[in-house]
């Protein structure tokens, strides 16, 4: 099993579970690509223009990207590194998923939980709009290729539900507590081209 790294958002009680159609998350651009903006080796800036409170702790953040066409080039499973500072001025970076999709363009989001104790939190709770958040990525193991397995399943609870924010809103997989009969219901069964991915998750930020 994989583990899919997250942002901190907690929007729903227990856990979702399913399967996703990888393929259906590329879109076929035209003849003109999009301008890609992350560089796995440097840290850029991207403006918050637009900060909504979801519930007393949790946030959703909308950052703009360069121009109206940019993506973010963020691939399949992997996340990137947020830079800011805590609430003694130390720095602190942390990894974080998009709730957007990669062929959103112009712009991306984050949901995020917002802990009291948490470095990142801090940051976070503290950013208003037109403030500028340092961005590294592309980041993580898992690297899909199209035909590289048959089927995922994916399972994901706690502050690692964000991901989980990328499918349709019409979602025919399973929620609540994870549970063996859940499992077997919604994810495909073992076999060499099957990849089960994971993210439960509960750390402080």
């Amino acid at each position: 099993m994989d583990l899919l790294a997250t942002s901190e958002g907690q929007l729903f009680i227990g856990v979702a579970v399913g399967l996703i159609a990888v393929g259906g998350a590329y879109v076929l651009f035209s003849s003109k690509k999009p301008k890609v903006c992350l560089d796995p080796e440097n840290f850029k800036e991207f403006k918050l223009v637009k900060k909504t409170q979801l519930s007393h702790n949790v946030a959703k953040f909308k950052f703009a990207l360069p121009t109206p066409t940019s993506v973010l080039g963020l691939p399949i499973g992997q996340h990137i590194s947020c830079r800011g500072k805590d609430s003694q001025g130390e720095e602190v970076i942390k990894p974080y998923t998009p709730t957007t999709l990669d062929s959103d363009v112009g712009y991306f989001e984050l949901v995020i939980k917002m802990y009291p104790q948490g470095r990142m939190s801090h940051h976070f709770r503290e950013m208003r709009e037109g403030d500028y958040m340092a961005v590294k990525g592309p980041k993580g193991r898992f690297k899909y290729q199209p035909g590289q397995v048959r089927a995922f399943g994916m399972l994901a609870g706690g502050s690692g539900i964000t991901p989980m924010f990328q499918p349709p809103e019409i979602w025919n997989g399973g929620v609540g507590f994870v549970s063996k009969e859940m499992i077997q219901a919604h994810c495909p069964a073992p076999a060499s081209d099957i990849r089960v991915c994971f993210k439960l998750r509960k750390k402080y930020r």
